[in-house]
């Protein structure tokens, strides 16, 4: 329990002649201040970095020519022929921990090396994933190879943001006429939208100990919300640069009730809106006849990022008359990615051949395991609700191999033994998925996704919004295009921009250039600080009494800094003022206790958790002046005034020594839990 005078901190009393019989020993007050925060005017350049869970990549722009936004070029491996925008999220470390290759060239590197040679080396693929199931997340979390090996994961964070430092600073000095400062840029990084505090810090310590910026200017790095992003990116959207899943082409007449066949293919699409451009025949909205154009002022709207790991939801307002974003609802989304359907396909090959042996083959075959997903991950990408022949996966033959001499039987034999009549065997050693199989393999990702958008459509807040944005790798899916379109297709515009992989990359260079234009956010969870409060008998319960200097004090009191789902707006602040519990004192300890719900009276009540610390560092100078007493008011009482805001991507901490005006270090730390 948080308990003032025993601990490190004290709350200040609150003015004398204030009827605060109930907050006698805190004085905390919620100031509405509207602070517009600089944009990026101090720097020459803002970097992107779209770190993905299956794809990442960066992008970045100049602030003299802020409307060119440059997508990366240097990518090592990859297809031939191919310009590579984005890379793999995959990085490989040497037998003795040493950085070797990220991306393309991790991937190729791996797979030619001779499979007990593979044994030996590192490598980590989708680890981004790690950060948010993790509940503890701390500096010290691991993350585990494919060949069973584990690191610490802020190492893996740190050689790929190294990774991307390197290859974008070449970038960018290529192609600026002069010497750029380190100072000069600023850098963004994405993060999903539901990732907790915790994750946000890690990533920003990554940042630092990657050499991006330096902890001494914290401000030369963002924390963008991917589906925050990608909405920035989305408002100034017009007809030519998205396809809308809404309409109607008159001439090949498809229907919207899922009566009849219906191929989204990304591709077709796309083709049928430059046809309609060229031709001056514009697609129809079926039942309104209205077309896409531009969002205007007052318009609202949903993004659904459907990335990889996660599926983010966010709602936003268009404001008047500069055209700032508010948030309506706060994020919501969850591990409903497209690695839901990759780990689909791994459990449907467990009920074939196995999960001893699929795990056998995992550990001692790590290469070929990771070659048996690539080849799922490029046939999935082509899988359609309109498909009739099946998908061949092509088996690796050291696959083949080692089940025989693993089982003693051929691969032909494991699937007729397991009569999974939706999965046959080529003679070209390939497994051939029926239509049904894939669908077996997507439906239960993306019936999550699809409730989701719905549950998030019925609430009061969101009601009557008429567009969907739907961005990220995995709304590129004809199947999950399908699926969203025949759920709310009847109510909505479901939008998608024609570069839906780079929306997010794209917006966060955007945000980087200016922070402010989402203006209000919506709070996800409440949080809040325990205090002392005088003991009010029928008020309070007996258990929470502490007697102190021969007065009654209620322990546990949840002093509350900001509610779930609170709007707040950039700049508002949430002010605390505390006093040293002990004479030369040189730290307060602050404990921040979160909540998702709102009705918190105590820190111990159910479902409150302690999520971080604050710590403010107090400087020598008057340290002396401090008596620590409870209620004494005297003149010379020290007064550390603390203030929050909670309005940005990341909760900020600033304070001031009141008596003599000078700044005080302050952090807030959600890692070391």
């Amino acid at each position: 329990s948080y308990t003032p005078f025993s601990s490190a901190a004290q709350p200040h009393p609150p003015p004398t002649g204030r009827n605060n019989s109930f907050n006698l020993d805190i004085l905390s007050f919620y100031q509405r201040v509207e602070i517009r925060p600089k944009a990026a005017c101090l720097f020459s350049v803002v970097v992107a970095i779209d770190f993905g869970t299956t794809s990442s990549g960066y992008a970045f722009s100049f602030t003299q020519d802020s409307e060119a936004i440059h997508m990366m070029k240097r990518w090592e491996g990859g297809d031939p022929g191919v310009a590579n925008q984005k890379s793999p999220t995959c990085l490989l470390l040497t037998p003795h921990l040493r950085f070797h290759s990220f991306g393309f060239a991790a991937r190729d590197f791996y797979h030619d090396l001779d499979p007990e040679e593979a044994r030996h080396w590192l490598y980590f693929d989708k680890f981004k994933m790690k950060i948010h199931s993790t509940s503890d997340l701390t500096m010290e979390t691991e993350l585990e190879a494919v060949n069973g090996r584990r690191v610490r994961a802020i190492e893996v964070f740190v050689h790929a943001l190294r990774f991307f430092r390197e290859h974008a600073l070449k970038e960018v000095k290529d192609q600026s006429s002069s010497v750029l400062e380190g100072e000069e840029i600023r850098w963004v990084i994405t993060v999903p939208a539901v990732w907790r505090q915790p994750a946000k810090q890690f990533m920003r310590e990554a940042a630092y100990l990657a050499g991006l910026v330096s902890p001494d200017c914290p401000e030369h790095l963002l924390i963008a919300l991917e589906p925050e992003a990608a909405s920035i990116y989305c408002r100034k959207l017009r007809l030519h640069q998205v396809i809308d899943l809404s309409v109607q082409p008159i001439t090949n007449g498809l229907d919207l009730d899922g009566s009849r066949p219906f191929d989204s293919s990304f591709r077709q699409a796309r083709e049928q809106l430059r046809r309609s451009r060229h031709s001056r025949t514009f697609l129809v909205e079926s039942g309104t006849g209205e077309l896409w154009s531009e969002l205007q002022t007052g318009d609202r709207y949903v993004v659904a990022d459907c990335g990889g790991g996660t599926v983010d939801l966010t709602v936003h307002q268009i404001e008047q008359p500069q055209g700032t974003l508010k948030e309506l609802y706060k994020a919501s989304g969850g591990p409903y990615g497209a690695v839901g359907v990759d780990l689909a396909f791994e459990a449907m090959l467990c009920q074939i051949f196995g999960e001893d042996f699929i795990q056998s083959f995992k550990a001692k075959r790590p290469a070929a395991w990771v070659d048996l997903t690539i080849a799922f991950e490029a046939r999935k990408r082509t899988a359609s609700p309109g498909r009739t022949n099946a998908l061949n996966i092509s088996l690796p033959f050291s696959f083949i191999d080692f089940y025989k001499r693993h089982r003693g039987q051929s691969v032909e034999a494991a699937l007729r033994r397991s009569n999974m009549n939706i999965v046959k065997w080529s003679s070209q050693g390939m497994l051939r998925l029926t239509q049904e199989a894939m669908n077996e393999l997507f439906q239960p990702t993306i019936i999550n996704i699809v409730q989701h958008i719905e549950e998030l459509m019925s609430k009061p807040e969101v009601r009557g919004v008429r567009f969907v944005f739907l961005v990220g790798g995995f709304a590129e899916s004809p199947m999950l295009q399908k699926a969203v379109q025949k759920s709310l297709g009847r109510t909505c515009r479901i939008i998608i921009p024609h570069d839906v992989g780079l929306t997010i990359l794209k917006g966060a260079v955007l945000f980087g250039l200016d922070p402010t234009v989402v203006r209000v956010r919506r709070c996800p969870v409440t949080y809040g600080v325990g205090v002392l409060n005088r003991f009010v008998n029928g008020r309070h319960p007996r258990d929470k009494l502490l007697i102190k200097e021969g007065r009654e004090w209620c322990t546990d009191i949840f002093d509350r800094f900001v509610s779930v789902d609170q709007s707040v707006a950039l700049g508002e602040v949430v002010k605390r003022s505390y006093t040293p519990a002990r004479t030369g004192q040189r730290k307060i300890i602050i404990n921040i206790y979160c909540s998702t719900t709102d009705d918190v009276v105590y820190i111990s009540d159910p479902g409150v958790r302690k999520c971080g610390t604050i710590t403010l560092d107090l400087p020598e100078a008057g340290a002396e002046g401090g008596t620590g007493a409870a209620g004494g008011g005297s003149p010379e009482r020290r007064e550390i005034r603390a203030t929050m805001q909670f309005g940005d991507t990341e909760i900020k901490v600033t304070a001031v020594d009141v008596t003599s005006s000078r700044s005080v270090r302050a952090s807030i730390d959600f890692l070391s839990n």
